[in-house]
């Protein structure tokens, strides 16, 4: 069953119920106020029996007529008797014996009793007179009572159905109008596919729960993105970099055996080998790291780490290589809750995001002092690493995140190209971002940021 529909019959079933209950209250209120009414007009009659059979003699006869008219009046299936202390019918006969003796003592006991029999709703007064102490008792059936209950329990559960109908579709059309944006969420979930994971659902602009939804499956969609990207660069790029030096060292080694050499010629060829076995060592160290980034970033387990803290631990790293004052760490801003500079991350893959930037400024500036600014409030953390090397061209700012790609002023330094493009796919991964302002021989500024989200 759809959530719509669910929701509908939950609605109108709980609405109903509610209805139900409250219409049941009703019927039974109205009900004993008809049964308490009919013994209220019992007990009159008793009194007026009274007034007829005991007390004629004490009135006068314009009060007699007034209280015989009134008795005329019969309510349906009326019977009124009299019983003496004897229990013996007076005034009126009582052949068939209407109440029995038991009945009598308990209306003479009490002074007052009222009963349902059968239909009938009786009234029994314990009456005292100068000629005797009497016990009146009256039954009668309440037909027009009994026909207002009727009417109205017929309306009721004609309204109950009625209303009930109305409340699931009125319920169904708000469902469809409360679910709309989800179905449009879900259209456009199904137009995404392996193949164009870069494409995002419609957050809205609201704060509710279905904003939450479409931004939670947007950020496992950038993570998905992303895996895929480091599963489909490791890959196509894997073959292509170990196959040309391996190409380079076999053509190499072929042409030195293909004839005899002299000693500076083979000294010439076993130092290409050399470099080539270099570059294939760093390049298996590269794809190494690739792959154990994608093993991590795949199942990344998220704990708080303490921003300033992982940087200390680099400076104290970089210290230990290249000397004091190699590595200046500049806190230009502290927030005053602590917790606010921490970021959801894993700590391995963020301490190897923020070395690799550090160890290219180091590279790229033959081992000239690299700063690094840090900055933290309660919107965000920046980190600024910051060198005075080589500097990038500006037609290769943004192509150099790319993956296993050189601009051609750094082709005679060490690397593979694949360290700036691990490393921003980890800032991404955990919601940062990384900008570069560089000028080719004017050296280089990386920034990432990570914004608190409330």
């Amino acid at each position: 069953m759809k959530i719509k529909n669910r929701l509908s019959l939950y609605f109108a079933l709980i609405g109903s119920g509610v209805l139900l209950v409250v219409l049941f209250s009703i019927y039974f209120s109205f009900y004993s106020f008809i049964r308490a009414d009919f013994y209220t007009h019992l007990k009159d009659r008793a009194d007026v029996a009274a007034q007829l059979y005991l007390e004629a003699d004490e009135i006068t006869p314009d009060s007699l007529s007034q209280v015989r008219k009134r008795y005329l009046k019969n309510l349906p299936g009326e019977v009124v008797r009299l019983y003496d202390s004897r229990n013996s019918a007076a005034f009126i006969p009582d052949v068939q014996q209407s109440w029995d003796n038991k009945t009598i003592e308990a209306v003479r006991k009490r002074g007052y009793l009222q009963y349902y029999n059968l239909n009938r709703q009786v009234v029994g007064i314990y009456y005292k007179d100068n000629q005797g102490n009497f016990v009146i008792l009256v039954s009668a059936t309440d037909i027009e009572g009994y026909h207002r209950l009727e009417i109205m329990l017929n309306t009721i559960i004609v309204l109950f159905f009625v209303v009930g109908a109305m409340l699931f579709l009125m319920s169904r059309w708000l469902a469809e109008k409360a679910l709309s944006p989800i179905n449009k969420v879900v259209d456009q979930m199904q137009l995404i596919k392996a193949t164009n994971l870069n494409v995002r659902v419609d957050e809205g602009n609201g704060k509710d729960e279905l904003s939450e939804l479409a931004r939670n499956f947007n950020r496992l969609l950038a993570h998905l993105e992303n895996a895929f990207e480091l599963q489909k660069t490791y890959v196509a790029n894997a073959s292509h970099e170990l196959r040309t030096p391996i190409t380079s060292i076999i053509g190499e080694v072929e042409f030195a055996l293909s004839k005899e050499r002299t000693l500076l010629e083979n000294e010439k060829t076993l130092q290409l080998v050399l470099e080539e076995s270099e570059r294939l060592r760093d390049t298996i160290s590269g794809l190494m790291e690739l792959a154990q980034v994608d093993m991590d970033y795949t199942a990344a387990e998220l704990t708080p780490v303490r921003m300033d803290e992982l940087l200390w631990d680099i400076h104290e790293f970089w210290t230990n290589k290249y000397g004091f004052d190699s590595f200046k760490v500049n806190i230009l801003n502290l927030p005053s809750d602590q917790s606010l500079l921490n970021i959801a991350a894993n700590r391995q893959l963020m301490f190897i995001a923020l070395n690799n930037l550090i160890g290219n400024a180091f590279k790229f500036s033959d081992q000239k002092t690299v700063t690094c600014n840090f900055y933290a409030d309660q919107f965000l953390i920046r980190l600024q690493v910051i060198d005075s090397g080589i500097g990038i061209p500006d037609e290769d700012i943004s192509k150099v995140l790319k993956s296993f790609y050189r601009s051609y002023n750094a082709r005679n330094f060490a690397g593979t190209g694949i360290g700036l493009f691990v490393t921003q796919k980890i800032v991404q991964l955990f919601n940062g971002t990384l900008h570069i302002q560089s000028a080719e021989g004017s050296g280089t500024t990386i920034t990432t940021e990570f914004l608190h989200h409330s």
